[in-house]
């Protein structure tokens, strides 16, 4: 199993991908699995060179490889302008617009202040939702005075877990959560081959005003 992680921290040490590392290890403590790294900021040139010829250096090309064949995925950017870098951006529009159709994501950002804390919520989960990936439902984002503080290790720990129980193959089966269920409120089916059976609104309707 491959995890592929994306940290597009621009300085070396950064704390984004301090958060990135964070938040691998967090999955990695309830998960078998590889961790790949790229650090974005070593491909920018190739990514600029990709936008403008339409064809991706080598380096590059493995790197949207390498996130297209991974089992999982771990995106971490900092805050510009309240919202994702430009450089996290471009990177993501050169995937593939199929690569992460059903892939658990984790997302995390960094900034400076805790104003920014939302950005997880209005610009990194939109755009990942867009790409019909399965973004987790807890997102981290630290600001500066969060490091050291039980709080925010609270929330990689948590965010780990949820990543790690997506990427098992012991997850639940979605076809089976996802089944109509009859007018008693039993499954209606659950055997893929069947496929799913509509139960008409006035049939369910009647049950209701039944119990």
């Amino acid at each position: 199993m491959k995890l592929a992680v994306v940290s597009a921290g621009l300085s070396s040490p950064s704390s984004t991908r301090l958060l990135a590392d964070r938040l691998t290890a967090a999955a990695l403590g309830h998960l078998d699995a590889e961790p790949q790294v790229m650090e974005v900021r070593e491909l920018a040139t190739e990514i600029a060179q990709h936008l403008v010829t339409g064809f991706p250096p080598a380096r590059l090309a493995a790197a949207l490889d390498t996130v297209a064949a991974a089992d999982g995925l771990i995106a971490v950017t900092p805050v510009f302008a309240a919202s994702y870098s430009g450089l996290f951006k471009s990177f993501f529009d050169l995937i593939d617009k199929d690569a992460l159709t059903g892939k658990p994501v984790l997302l995390g950002a960094t900034g400076g202040t805790a104003r920014h804390s939302l950005v997880t919520e209005h610009a990194l989960r939109p755009l990942f939702t867009y790409l019909r990936a399965q973004v987790q439902p807890t997102a981290v984002y630290a600001a500066s005075q969060d490091w050291g503080e039980q709080g925010l290790a609270r929330r990689i720990t948590r965010a780990g877990t949820e990543l790690a129980h997506a990427m098992s193959p012991a997850a639940p089966d979605t076809a089976a959560v996802l089944a109509p269920r009859s007018p008693t409120g039993a499954i209606t089916s659950t055997d893929p081959a069947n496929g799913f059976r509509t139960v008409p609104f006035e049939q369910r309707l009647a049950a209701l005003r039944a119990e």
